[in-house]
């Protein structure tokens, strides 16, 4: 079953519809809250946003995909979490952690170490960059989302999602320059 026969189905009451619906999407989910920064909580915000996701599900009306959708609740819930919070300084993005471990073979240490520094710098830059700048990096390139999907997940016109991910990758870019020649 596709998820929109699965929307139908759970909107009719049927909870084993929407336990597939949660099943089919929790990892994107938990990945969506953990790269937007929930870190150790990224559990307690899919589960959140899950709950919210069935009280809502009359709202959804299908002009975008299920997932998309669902990725829009969760980054509502993970903004929830860091004003809960008292806001560090910015997303913390906990990429390494929510990255599966690394399959670089063992016997190529060397090629494993330039790539956790790689990754190391990379995690350091998005850091820096300002919050609507590392959210759209997230969804486009970590998340794989489309520019309608992004679009979705954060409330922004197609154009918008263009326009900002081009800068935003011009920035980080820059970012990356800066780190490489500090320790190059």
């Amino acid at each position: 079953m596709d998820d929109e026969e699965l929307v139908i189905r759970a909107r009719a009451g049927d909870l084993e519809a929407y336990e597939l619906l949660v099943a089919r999407h929790t990892a994107s989910a938990y990945r969506t809250a953990v790269l937007l920064g929930a870190g150790s909580d990224a559990e307690d915000v899919i589960q959140e946003a899950f709950v919210k996701g069935y009280r809502k599900l009359s709202r959804y009306r299908g002009e975008s995909s299920f997932r998309s959708w669902l990725l829009a609740i969760v980054s509502n819930e993970t903004r929830n979490l860091h004003r809960s919070r008292s806001r560090r300084d910015g997303l913390v993005l906990r990429a390494a952690a929510a990255s599966p471990k690394s399959e670089i073979a063992e016997d190529d240490a060397v090629a494993g170490v330039l790539a956790a520094e790689r990754r190391a710098a990379l995690v350091q830059a998005l850091r820096l960059l300002p919050a609507k700048d590392r959210e759209v990096i997230v969804c486009r390139f970590f998340l794989d989302l489309s520019e309608d999907e992004t679009g979705t997940m954060l409330g922004w016109p197609r154009g918008t999602v263009k326009s900002r991910t081009s800068r935003a990758l011009v920035k980080l870019r820059g970012l990356l320059q800066v780190e490489e020649v500090r320790h190059g």
